[in-house]
């Protein structure tokens, strides 16, 4: 299996192109600076309250079901918080840094794929992300769109149904994510191939994202997305 082996390329965005625990971690300052609890700590739950949140609820908009969370969080943790701060929150998706490798990677990735979003989030929050990539995506499908939030197989479904009709058979799509829990361990179970950009691989533990249930399985690994990049031109002068 060769990365040119594919004609297009699904993407996961935050986490894997939107530097999401970065974004998370600065829009909970108020929460954290009123806590003794460490980062990754605050990371690890979240991405547990997030998921329950998300199973609960899976047709709340995103922005919504963040401000759900944080008061959750907050709730949690001990400290008042307005109705307010949690909309700020829900609010804040389109204010979180991009990966600084992922514009330049997306622009070469796109000569040679069509690239495609399965993102967690609603139209609105991803429109303010995808101005900071700076690339026009072939296709977004997000949890808005199908009512469901990964690692729901529904999702991939939608997805692989659109692009089905388009033209493109499962054997043509790699899917590239940073969460196995989300992507690759629903992506693996349908039988699609699967590139891991590893954005945690100096770090322990999974961070906004829940552990996996099983061992997963990965076609491709990469610490980014450049790498990835730097690896499709490397087949070019095989």
């Amino acid at each position: 299996m060769k990365l040119n082996d594919f004609k297009v390329l699904t993407f996961d965005c935050y986490g894997t192109l939107i530097d999401w625990e970065a974004g998370i971690l600065a829009s909970l300052s108020f929460l954290l600076d009123r806590s003794s609890v460490e980062r990754e700590q605050a990371l690890q739950t979240f991405a547990e309250f997030e998921s329950r949140q998300q199973a609960r609820t899976p047709n709340m908009r995103y922005s919504e079901l963040l401000g759900h969370v944080f008061t959750q969080l907050a709730e949690h943790w001990g400290i008042d918080a307005t109705h307010e701060q949690a909309g700020q929150f829900g609010r804040s998706i389109g204010d979180w840094p991009v990966f600084p490798d992922a514009p330049d990677a997306l622009s070469y990735l796109k000569r040679y794929y069509k690239l495609v979003i399965l993102s967690n989030v609603d139209r609105e929050s991803f429109a303010a992300s995808n101005r900071r990539l700076e690339v026009e995506f072939d296709q977004i499908y997000t949890a808005e769109d199908i009512g469901s939030y990964k690692p729901d197989p529904r999702n991939f479904d939608y997805m692989l149904d659109k692009l089905e009709r388009r033209g493109y058979a499962p054997s043509a799509i790699l899917h590239t994510a940073q969460s196995l829990f989300h992507d690759h361990v629903p992506a693996s179970r349908l039988g699609l191939a699967t590139a891991w950009i590893d954005r945690r691989h100096n770090k322990v533990g999974f961070g906004a994202t829940k552990s996996p249930p099983a061992e997963v399985r990965v076609d491709f690994h990469f610490h980014s997305l450049e790498d990835m990049a730097a690896a499709h031109e490397a087949t070019l002068t095989i």
